[in-house]
């Protein structure tokens, strides 16, 4: 399947309209003398006005369907008719929806299509719903000015019923030749309003316009009936136009099926009609007291940049709920008062809360006055569903303070809007808002909001099932179980034994590096802030910790740590820590201190865990690389680390969408040299695919020593596999960090192998690392390498047995070996190769073995191959059961590899035998 774009979803009205039935050229001068230059709003009015006017389509029906016959993206995108159809949600009515994105003017859209179906006497009134009483308040005093615009007036033809329409609410009686403009609760039922008397039988002759337009897609709670009053058969209206700069499901990020005209947010940002954006890409971690520091730094910033235009900077912080509103409201109002000295009241002047909650009202009301430089207003905390409506101009930093309030396209698209007007008396270059988001989330933020502008150019890697260079594969499936066993801890743990814990070396004041991503042009920019870090002597570290144990005991009843751990004690701890780690003693940073505490951890462990896990084959599978799916990049990975080698033909292999992009990349004088290889000859690029992507650095260098000719020639082909869902391998680790109940968390997994090589009837598995894995190979690497040299041996195994004459070798390659390992196989001697990597992720498994009477407590630990006889199992033993338990009375935590479940019971005695030392570190 191709990209699909917003853009391709658009239904397509025809212009091809009996000028004797609908004649648009008679509104135009009042259009041009409404719309000004905005060329996008004239569209969109005379795109609805030829629907619903031109007599062409009886309903959106008629036009989905003329549509989906025309445009293959839309069978594409929704499988069948059948399938689209049952998406519409008027079907049976003249209904569509408009997307213009938020801050581009759509009160003058609404207000136009409004005005000259009045005008040309085509409905006899109309009723615009809006989700709040912000919008509904913004839209009457919009449509009030427009309706007493005499320009506009004149505009008009002399002929029209009404050259200006009356503007009301619903405290009146709708009457012909009116726009009622209204909350949609005053459509409900139990609500006192003049709506449903005033329209029931008039359907046919009224227009219905649906501001903030999702709400009514896919709406909460009592929203639902606003839908129910639009359909309800008491009223029967016939037209109905929706429009909002937010066209997505909430639920399903689906873009609507209706969209009829669209003026996207890429358009109004490339023609500076909003401001840029830029968001977190990449950040160091921040603690929440760092996160408040940086935030108000950058506000700071921005007051001093926009002083001289005489505008006052605001920040909006965006939550998920109401309560949270509230609690980051006097977060922030605490933290000012302390860094900037003032008093309760000065704080509350500077930080509002605008929610739906009544006592938030009033500040609701402020919203008017906030772009003022009269106003105090700096900091605005709001919910992430109710941003709309606002037409505050002044924001100039955003916030998602959660990730739920910034997780969807819908809301994404939300909260951009609060940030992209521009300020009335700005000059100079396109301003830009920042939305800082939490670096956490900026991977997937950045798809969706790439979505959301369709500014991802990607570029595809695909099979070409006819290639020679196609090979079999063969794979191991398994089936996994997992049991545990609880006992009981009945003594006290010994702490702190080593008189001192492991920290890295703090500072009192901590620099913080943030990478923003621009989404008006290509580049990318960094900040460095430094904040100050929160700091205890270690007498008062020593006293928290006492406390803690105090408490514990006094929670407990049964255990006396606060009398064999005194504070001189602790404080003599904290202090050797601080000398090692090279802090000063009085100005310890509270990431130490939490460290400390967590040193307390095991006390709260209730019994010791054992986890038994066992693996077995379920099935034998061949798959063929011809099978391997579609892979692609964008270009912002291309312009960071990621590489494109291609063939002669591969553009002939690419969708329409995605050539101009390929142009781009091959571009000599592009922006894109040095990041695309083209190979120079086909025959010395054996991979059955039209291009390969190389995701790193070292990936690079190895895919041009296979394109290399003297290597090339001596491979059959060569596959690069995909990050997930081809080829991938089932492995488990250790991951002692988290060792918060007892045991260590056991990580269990799959990854994919970077390259498949086939020589003769030889397949050589190949992950790829960096050099600096050699010395320091991380606990998954090593937990890869084994699983996955296991994982190859018992293929082999069950390839012989099936007869099948391929065998599989697996290796972990950093480019201090390809050099090597080329020469091996140009001399068909790569079978029984060994890397620098695997020697070392070798030794690290197969350290020498400590006694455990020399191990602290809860130290890792692995019980060896070699040690297996001496618990008196078969030689060979080659079970698949992984354990990790809690060794009786000593506490060690072991992990077991390839011993049977028949024979489990028999390793519990292992207290008693040498254990290999995974990693030593006493119970922090």
């Amino acid at each position: 399947m191709s990209q699909i774009k917003n853009e391709d979803l658009v239904l397509k009205v025809s212009t091809h309209i009996n000028p004797d039935v609908w004649d648009e050229s008679k509104y135009d001068a009042f259009v041009d003398a409404l719309c000004d230059d905005r060329e996008y709003q004239k569209e969109a009015i005379f795109t609805t006005l030829r629907l619903l006017a031109g007599g062409k389509y009886e309903n959106l029906l008629n036009l989905a369907k003329e549509n989906f016959r025309q445009n293959p993206k839309l069978e594409e995108a929704y499988g069948s008719w059948e399938a689209m159809k049952d998406r519409l949600q008027f079907p049976d009515l003249l209904s569509c929806s408009l997307d213009l994105a938020t801050g581009t003017g759509k009160s003058y859209v609404l207000y136009g299509i409004a005005a000259i179906l009045l005008a040309e006497d085509l409905v006899d009134q109309v009723l615009t719903l809006c989700p709040s009483n912000t919008i509904e308040r913004g839209l009457t005093e919009k449509f009030r000015d427009l309706a007493a615009e005499p320009d506009l007036i004149s505009a008009m033809p002399p002929d029209v019923k009404y050259a200006s329409p009356k503007i009301i609410n619903a405290s009146e009686t709708i009457v012909e030749g009116c726009i009622c403009v209204e909350n949609y609760h005053a459509v409900l039922k139990h609500v006192k309003s003049s709506i449903r008397d005033s329209l029931r039988g008039k359907g046919e002759r009224t227009l219905i316009l649906n501001d903030e337009t999702h709400h009514v897609v896919s709406s909460p709670s009592d929203l639902r009936k606003w839908k129910e009053f639009l359909i309800d058969e008491d009223f029967a209206f016939q037209r109905i136009v929706g429009v909002s700069g937010t066209c997505y499901t909430k639920t399903q990020d689906r873009y609507f099926e209706d969209v009829v005209s669209r003026y996207s947010l890429r358009q109004a940002i490339e023609e500076n009609r909003v401001k840029d954006i830029e968001y977190v890409a990449e950040s160091t971690s921040l603690r929440n007291d760092e996160r408040w520091q940086v935030l108000y730094q950058r506000h700071q910033v921005n007051l001093k940049k926009l002083r001289q235009q005489k505008i006052r900077p605001l920040t909006i912080i965006v939550t998920d709920k109401i309560s949270a509103c509230d609690d980051v409201a006097d977060e922030l109002r605490a933290f000012l008062k302390e860094e900037e000295g003032i008093s309760s009241e000065q704080a509350n002047e500077k930080v509002i809360a605008v929610t739906s909650s009544k006592k938030h009202q009033p500040n609701v009301a402020r919203l008017k006055t906030v772009d003022s430089p009269q106003s105090k207003v700096e900091w605005i905390i709001s919910v992430s569903m109710l941003t709309e409506g606002w037409d505050v101009k002044n924001v100039f930093q955003i916030v998602p303070h959660e990730k739920r309030a910034f997780n969807s396209k819908l809301l994404i698209a939300q909260v951009l809007g609060r940030g992209l007007r521009v300020p009335e008396q700005w000059q100079g270059v396109q301003p830009v808002v920042t939305v800082f988001n939490h670096q956490a989330w900026a991977s997937s933020i950045k798809t969706l909001v790439n979505e959301i502008l369709e500014i991802e150019k990607r570029i595809s890697s695909v099979n070409l099932p006819e290639s020679e260079y196609n090979f079999e594969l063969h794979n191991l499936n398994y089936d996994k179980t997992q049991s545990s066993t609880a006992s009981k801890k009945t003594e006290e743990y010994n702490l702190l034994q080593r008189g001192y814990i492991d920290l890295p070396t703090l500072t009192s004041a901590k620099q913080i590096q943030i990478q923003f991503d621009r989404v008006g042009n290509k580049a990318s920019r960094e900040e460095r802030i430094r904040v100050q870090v929160k700091t205890f002597s270690a007498r008062e570290i020593a006293k928290h910790m006492h406390n803690s144990l105090k408490g514990y005991d006094e929670e407990s009843g049964i255990t006396n740590y606060a009398v064999r751990y005194p504070v001189n004690r602790l404080e003599k701890v904290v202090k050797e820590t601080v000398k090692r780690a090279q802090i000063d003693e009085n100005k310890i940073p509270d990431e130490a201190r939490q460290k400390f505490m967590q040193a307390l951890g095991p006390i709260k462990r209730p019994a010791s865990k054992s986890v038994s896990y066992e693996l077995s084959v379920k099935e034998f599978e061949r798959l063929n690389t011809k099978e391997r799916q579609k892979d692609s990049c964008s270009a912002a990975g291309i312009s960071r680390d990621k590489s494109i080698f291609y063939r002669s033909d591969c553009e002939q292999h690419l969708p329409q969408e995605q050539k101009d992009f390929f142009h781009e990349l091959t571009d000599i004088d592009g922006d894109y040299v040095g990041s695309v290889v083209s190979v120079d000859n086909d025959y010395n690029f054996k991979t059955p695919f039209n291009l390969a992507i190389a995701d790193s650095n070292p990936e690079r260098k190895f895919i041009r020593e296979l394109c290399k000719p003297e290597n090339a020639r001596e491979v059959d082909g060569w596959v690069k596999n995909t990050a997930m869902g081809f080829y991938t391998v089932d492995y488990a680790w250790s991951k002692p960090t988290t060792r918060k109940k007892g045991a260590p968390h056991i990580k269990r997994g799959s990854f994919s192998p970077d390259f498949f090589i086939k020589q003769n009837r030889n397949i050589f598995v190949v992950e790829i690392k960096d050099d600096s894995e050699v010395n320091d190979p991380s606990p998954e690497n090593i937990a890869k390498c084994k699983y996955s040299v296991k994982h190859f041996k018992k293929l082999n195994r069950r390839l012989k047995n099936e007869n099948i004459k391929i065998t599989y070798q697996f290796n972990m390659l950093t480019p201090d070996d390809y050099l090597l390992f080329f020469e091996k196989l140009r001399e068909k001697n790569l079978m029984g190769y060994r890397s620098h990597l695997d020697v070392g992720i070798s030794s690290e498994i197969n350290e020498q073995a400590t006694p455990i009477k020399e191990m602290n407590e809860f130290d890792i630990v692995r019980l060896t191959t070699d040690k297996y006889k001496n618990l008196g199992l078969p030689k060979g033993e080659v079970g698949s059961i992984v354990d990790i338990l809690t060794v009786p009375r000593l506490g060690y935590m072991v992990e077991f590899h390839e011993i049977s479940s028949a024979n489990f019971e028999k390793v519990k005695t292992v207290e008693s035998y040498e254990i290999e030392l995974i990693r030593n570190e006493p119970n922090e």
